[in-house]
Parts: structure tokens; C-alpha cells; sequence
């Protein structure tokens, strides 16, 4: 099989650089007779944070074949790693690995409390086994998802329990998610240190500091969240109405405080969609660079992979002009490497 050449202005700095795939690794050495398949402005792969593929509608299985197309969509894309925090069941073994789909990283089920969450998702154990639970979740797969408040009356996890969470998954060397749309189920997670914040809608801003002092990132799934305000305001969902509307100037001034911000759709419905969520982050007023970091290479390197450098992975997506200042360019790919070949 012949090697894989790219060349171009790669981002986040914008320098020239001229890349070999020397196997499923970057390299800048030369290599006599290697393909020159793409030219044009260079991102290390696009990233979704937060999806869940493998089933077509809440509280179904997992299902191989519609995980598999999920995953094909996001390729398609530019999406080359995904995270899901939640999936409807442990994935088979071919899970981001498959040489034709996204690296992935994933917190298997969720854990939710008992009468939250979809009937058929999730596990419900007592809140004096989940920190066990949780560790043995996070030793396997290196998160774990917690659905840390449900409807706007119930009760969230109690501080304390996510906290015992999140002492027993760091010593395990995992971290934790939590999915928040409340206030109160935000505060709880900010308090017990959390890894993320997944939506973190009703937040109260004066946290923002302290989730960038503690290294808490928050994934605010903006387009799906403000996508659904106007049959929420038909249905009378006052506090999803006002939490949905402030979101956009939240997201903005967690940028702004200095919190790690990634780009995730979440909603079933919108696998290979994260530029929709890179173009939300932007008109909330989230600088355009900093929009696609968070959809690029700044979520990559919070999930542990670096970007366009000799020796990183051989990912990378290739555009004809610079997307920072058209982000529409984010739908027409040049082309898509992924370990190293073109899948697109």
C-alpha cells in the first residue's frame, strides 16, 4: 500500500506543514514515491464529545448494524474520534478500532438514579454501591456517566454520592460525566468535581470560575438544546424555556472564563452533525477559532490525542479554505484520513 501525503496550513497555528502517514503515525520525513492526496487548510479530525449511536430511538438496544451507520455518518463528516458519555449497552469488541470508523472513547451504560432516566437505559443500583460500581465501570473503559438530575422536580445525586463517585473513579484512573439540566443538579456536580458537564443548562454562571480552576469541561450540546425551544414553548416548559434561552451567553462566558468547552450533539438524530454544533457555539458569540478547537484539535487533546505533529495519530480532515472564516466549509471536506488512508 502505497504512503499517504498531505500538505497545508494546519490549525490551530496556521504553519505550513507537509505529512507522510507513516503507518497510523504522522511523520515529516520525507517518503520517496508517497501519494499526495490532499492540499488545503489542515485539522487534526473533527471531534463529536458527546453522542450516543447504536439505536434509533430512546430506551432501545443497542443495535451492530445501526451503530455501524451512526458511526459511517460521523466519518463522513470529518468526525474522526468520538466520546460517548452513555451508550444503550456495552459496544462490541470492533468499537473504535474498526479501521473505517471513528476512534472512540466511552463510559459504557449510564448510571441514573431509580424512576429517572429512559425505562431501558441505564443501570439504577443503590447510592452506596455505585462508587464501586462506577470504579469497576471506569477501570474498563476509562469513564463514567451519571444522570445526575432528571425532570426539573426530582431529586439529583446527592452531593455526597457523586463526590464518593468521583474519589473512586480518579483513583482508578478514569473520570467522570455528568449529564446536568437543572440548576441544582449543575451545582452538585461543580461541588464534587466533576470531569464534565454535559449540557450544564441552568447553570449559574458564578460557577464558571471554579469549573476552569478544577479542570471541569463542559460540553453544552447547544444546538440540540436551543434547536428544541420553540415545541418546548408550545408544551409550557417554563424552566426549560429560560434555561434553553440563557444558554447561548452561558457558553460564551465559559469560554471566556477560561473553561475547556467540546462540541457535542447528543441528540440520536444528528450523527455526523457536530459542524451544526461548531456553528452554534459561534453565533453564541464563542470566537470562531475557539468554536472549532472545541470541535478539533483542543477536544482532542482533553481525550488524551494530539493533533498534527510528528508521531501523533494519523487523523487529520482537509478543507479548501481556512474554516475559521467560513465555518460552512466544515460540510464540504476535501478529504478524510483516518489511521492513516482516506475513507472519504
Amino acid at each position: 500500500m502505497s504512503v499517504l501525503r498531505i500538505r497545508g496550513r494546519a490549525l490551530p497555528t496556521g504553519d505550513d506543514v507537509d505529512l507522510y502517514a507513516d503507518g497510523d503515525r504522522w511523520t515529516t520525513d520525507p517518503v520517496p514515491g508517497a501519494e499526495l492526496v490532499a492540499e488545503g487548510w489542515l485539522l487534526p479530525g473533527l471531534v463529536d464529545a458527546h453522542t450516543h449511536p447504536g439505536t434509533e430511538e430512546m430506551d432501545q438496544p443497542l443495535d451492530d448494524e445501526v451503530l455501524r451507520a451512526d458511526l459511517r455518518r460521523h466519518v463522513e463528516s470529518g468526525v474522526t474520534l468520538i466520546r460517548s458519555p452513555g451508550l444503550a449497552g456495552n459496544p462490541p469488541d470492533w468499537f473504535g478500532v474498526d479501521p473505517d470508523l471513528p476512534r472512540a472513547v466511552h463510559a459504557g451504560p449510564w448510571f441514573a438514579q431509580q424512576g429517572q432516566f429512559f425505562d431501558g437505559w441505564g443501570r439504577r443500583p443503590a447510592h452506596a454501591d455505585l462508587p464501586a460500581l462506577a470504579a469497576e465501570q471506569a477501570a474498563a473503559t476509562g469513564w463514567v456517566k451519571l444522570i445526575g438530575d432528571w425532570r426539573p422536580d426530582d431529586e439529583p445525586f446527592p452531593e455526597p454520592v457523586v463526590r464518593a463517585v468521583v474519589e473512586r473513579v480518579h483513583a482508578a484512573g478514569g473520570r467522570v460525566a455528568v449529564h446536568a439540566q437543572t440548576a441544582p443538579g449543575g451545582a452538585i456536580a461543580v461541588a464534587a468535581g466533576v470531569d464534565s458537564l454535559e449540557h450544564g443548562m441552568c447553570l449559574d454562571p458564578a460557577l464558571l470560575d471554579r469549573m476552569a480552576q478544577q479542570g471541569t469541561a463542559l460540553t453544552p450540546t447547544l444546538s440540540g438544546i436551543t434547536g428544541s425551544l420553540a415545541r418546548r414553548r408550545e408544551q409550557a416548559s417554563r424552566w426549560y424555556v429560560d434555561g434553553a434561552t440563557a444558554h447561548p451567553a452561558l457558553t460564551a462566558a465559559a469560554v471566556e472564563a477560561g473553561v475547556v468547552v467540546l462540541a457535542g450533539t447528543d441528540s440520536p438524530q444528528k450523527h455526523g452533525r457536530v459542524a451544526e454544533e461548531i456553528r452554534a457555539l459561534a453565533a453564541a458569540g464563542v470566537p470562531a477559532h475557539d468554536a472549532l478547537a472545541a470541535g478539533s484539535w483542543a477536544a482532542r487533546g482533553y481525550l488524551g490525542l494530539p493533533g498534527l505533529q510528528p508521531g501523533a495519530p494519523a487523523d487529520a480532515v482537509v478543507y479548501a479554505d481556512d474554516p475559521r472564516i467560513d465555518l460552512t466549509q466544515l460540510d464540504a471536506p476535501r478529504a478524510v484520513i483516518l489511521r492513516g488512508r482516506r475513507v472519504r
